[in-house]
């Protein structure tokens, strides 16, 4: 009897210790990602990527961006309020449009953009790894880069 609960424990010891040579990895979206034509996007925010790849993708009459959907406060994910036409962070109250620009709570600047091109065949290329910011304090605005959205 102990010696089956001596052998027992061992084994558990030794299966502990097998598992540290597999590594826990996390596995994460990739950045560049298709999500579709310009047309399959109607005037405002659209959240159907928010789940899978943390962006909203926002049209407006002449132009689409992509905002990336992390508060500039403490990196939490907010939520869109349609009916307030706004972002609003969960963890600590900061507020932002519907362009992504902070107005209210502790966020500091703007939520980021993520980088829009399409392809060959017309599809949206978006690229999460490539952000643009707006940082008024340190004087810097890439929102009218070139990159940070897609004329339409």
């Amino acid at each position: 009897m102990i010696w089956t609960a001596v052998g027992g424990y061992l084994g558990v010891n030794f299966l502990m210790f097998l598992r540290f040579f597999f590594p826990r990895a996390l596995y994460e979206p990739n950045t560049v990602f298709s999500i579709g034509y310009p047309a399959d996007f109607d005037l405002g925010i659209d959240q159907r990527f928010l789940m899978t790849n943390r962006i909203w993708v926002v049209r407006e009459p002449d132009r689409i961006f992509v905002i990336f959907a992390r508060c500039t406060h403490l990196g939490c994910t907010p939520e869109w309020k349609p009916s307030e036409n706004k972002f609003k962070c969960p963890c600590h109250g900061s507020g932002y449009d519907s362009e992504g620009v902070n107005f209210e709570g502790p966020a500091p600047r703007p939520m980021d953009r993520a980088h829009i091109e399409t392809d060959a065949t017309g599809k949206i290329i978006v690229d999460t790894s490539r952000l643009y910011i707006d940082d008024p304090k340190a004087g810097v605005n890439q929102f009218t880069n070139a990159s940070a959205f897609l004329p339409v």
